[in-house]
C-alpha cells in the first residue's frame, strides 16, 4: 500500500472551499414544474387560519410561520414572517436535484430550513459547481458530478457529499483551487493551466474512495491534453451544455443530442396519466415501456445508471408519478404527464447515454495514470512545493463585499 504522502491528493485540498448539502425541511417547495408550486403557494396564503397555514407549511425547528430571515442572495422576496404573507408566488428558479435530475424550488429563505446563502452569492453564468459523491463503493459510479445551476447536493442513499463551486466569488474570480496549485501544475506541464481545465481534469480523473474522493494530478502533458479533452466533454454533458460548449468539438449549447440513429423517439404515444409502477425496461427491445407508451432506442447502460446505487431513470420517474401524503401540499402535484415531461425525459436519457459511452475512456485514463505514479504531483510534490497544506481561510467562503442583501424586516447587510 502507498502511504498517502505518496498519493493523489484529496478533492478537498484541490478545491478546498465546501459547503453542505441544502435542507429544505418540507417537500412541497420543490416540484417538477413551476406552476404546481404557484399553486401551493396560494393555498397557503389563502389559508386564513394559522393554524390551518401552520399545518401546509410544515414547521420545523428552523423554519416556521414566524421565522425572521433575510432574502435569498439575488431574489427580492419579501422578509416579513409568512403569518403575513399574502402575495404572490416568488419566481419559481429550476436547481440541480441529485446528480442528474432538476427540479424548480420556491427560492424563498422563510422556506427552507438551511439554503446556504453563501452558494446563492456565487451563483452566475462562469459558475461550475462540482458534486462530491459519497464513497461510491464498488459499483463503477464516478465520485463527482457537476452542474451550472444551483444544486441540492441530496444523494438518493443518504450519504450526501460536499457541494464545491469552481469560483469564490462571482464571474469567474478568485478560483476555489489550492493556493498555488495552477502555478505547480503550469511548472510540470509547460502550460498555462485555467480553472475550468482543472475542473475538466477533476471530471475525467477523480476517483473515489472510502478516504475521500482523490485527483491524481499529471506531469505529463500529453496526459493533461487528454484529460481535460474528456473532462470538457464529461463538462458539457452534466451541465446540459451551459458550460463547456463548442461546436467546433461537436458540443453545441443546449440540451445535448444523440446522433439520429441512437436518438431516442416516443414510438407510442405515451398515457396522459401514467401510474408510478407502469416504468419497464425491455433490455432485448432496447425499449423504455410507460403503459401502452413506448420509446426508443434506449441503451442499456442509459436504464443501469445509477447514483447513490439509486436506479437514475426509475428515480426521475418515482419524483414525477408517486402521489404526495393525503393532505399535503404533496398531494397537489403536476399534470400526469405533458410534452415538457417528455421532452425531459428523452434529454435524460441521452445525457446518460453519452455519459455511459465516456466511461471507459475515463478508466482508461485512471488505470494509465495508476501505472505511472512517478508521472504525478503527489501529496509529497505539493507539500514540498509549498501548495500543501492549505490555508484555513481558503477553506471559509470569501466576502463578496459589493453585495447587498435584504435582512429580516426589510434591513440590510453587507456580506
Amino acid at each position: 500500500m502507498r502511504a498517502v504522502s505518496d498519493d493523489a491528493p484529496l478533492l478537498d485540498d484541490v478545491m478546498p472551499w465546501s459547503v453542505r448539502p441544502l435542507r429544505i425541511g418540507r417537500g412541497w417547495p420543490m416540484a417538477p414544474d413551476a406552476g404546481t408550486l404557484r399553486e401551493r403557494w396560494a393555498l397557503v396564503t389563502a389559508a386564513g387560519e394559522e393554524r390551518e397555514r401552520a399545518a401546509l407549511l410544515h414547521p420545523t425547528r428552523a423554519r416556521d410561520l414566524h421565522s425572521r430571515v433575510g432574502q435569498l442572495p439575488g431574489h427580492r422576496t419579501a422578509t416579513t414572517a409568512l403569518a403575513r404573507e399574502h402575495g404572490p408566488c416568488p419566481e419559481p428558479v429550476l436547481i440541480a436535484h441529485g446528480a442528474y435530475d432538476r427540479l424548480w424550488l420556491i427560492p424563498d429563505h422563510r422556506l427552507i430550513d438551511a439554503a446556504r446563502p453563501e452558494l446563492w452569492r456565487v451563483l452566475d453564468g462562469e459558475q461550475v459547481f462540482v458534486l462530491e459523491q459519497a464513497d461510491p463503493g464498488e459499483g463503477g459510479e464516478p465520485p463527482v458530478a457537476f452542474s451550472a445551476l444551483l444544486p441540492d447536493g441530496r444523494s438518493p442513499a443518504g450519504r450526501p457529499g460536499r457541494i464545491r463551486p469552481l469560483f469564490r466569488q462571482p464571474g469567474g474570480r478568485d478560483p476555489n483551487l489550492a493556493p498555488g496549485l495552477r502555478e505547480a501544475l503550469s511548472a510540470a506541464l509547460g502550460t498555462e493551466v485555467a480553472a475550468l481545465e482543472v475542473a475538466a481534469w477533476i471530471a475525467a480523473a477523480a476517483r473515489g474512495g472510502p478516504e475521500g474522493c482523490r485527483v491524481p494530478l499529471p506531469t505529463d502533458a500529453a496526459d493533461w491534453r487528454a484529460g481535460v479533452a474528456l473532462g470538457e466533454r464529461l463538462l458539457w454533458l452534466h451541465t446540459r451544455g451551459a458550460r463547456c460548449a463548442d461546436p467546433a468539438a461537436g458540443r453545441d449549447p443546449g440540451g445535448p443530442r444523440l446522433p439520429g440513429g441512437s436518438r431516442p423517439y416516443v414510438r407510442a404515444p405515451l398515457p396522459a396519466s401514467p401510474g408510478p409502477d407502469e416504468l419497464e425496461y425491455d433490455r432485448e427491445a432496447r425499449e423504455l415501456r410507460i403503459g401502452a407508451g413506448r420509446v426508443a432506442p434506449v441503451a442499456p447502460a442509459a436504464w443501469d445508471r445509477t447514483t447513490g446505487g439509486v436506479r437514475v431513470l426509475a428515480a426521475w420517474w418515482e419524483r414525477r408519478t408517486a402521489p404526495g401524503a393525503a393532505g399535503s401540499l404533496e398531494a397537489l402535484r403536476p399534470p400526469p404527464w405533458s410534452r415538457a415531461s417528455t421532452s425531459e425525459l428523452l434529454e435524460l436519457i441521452s445525457v446518460l447515454t453519452l455519459l455511459a459511452d465516456l466511461d471507459a475512456e475515463r478508466q482508461e485514463l485512471a488505470g494509465r495514470l495508476a501505472r505511472r505514479p512517478d508521472r504525478t504531483l503527489t501529496v509529497a510534490a505539493l507539500r514540498a512545493a509549498g501548495v500543501l497544506p492549505v490555508p484555513a481561510a481558503r477553506r471559509a467562503p470569501a466576502s463578496v463585499l459589493d453585495h447587498r442583501e435584504e435582512g429580516p424586516d426589510g434591513q440590510f447587510a453587507l456580506v
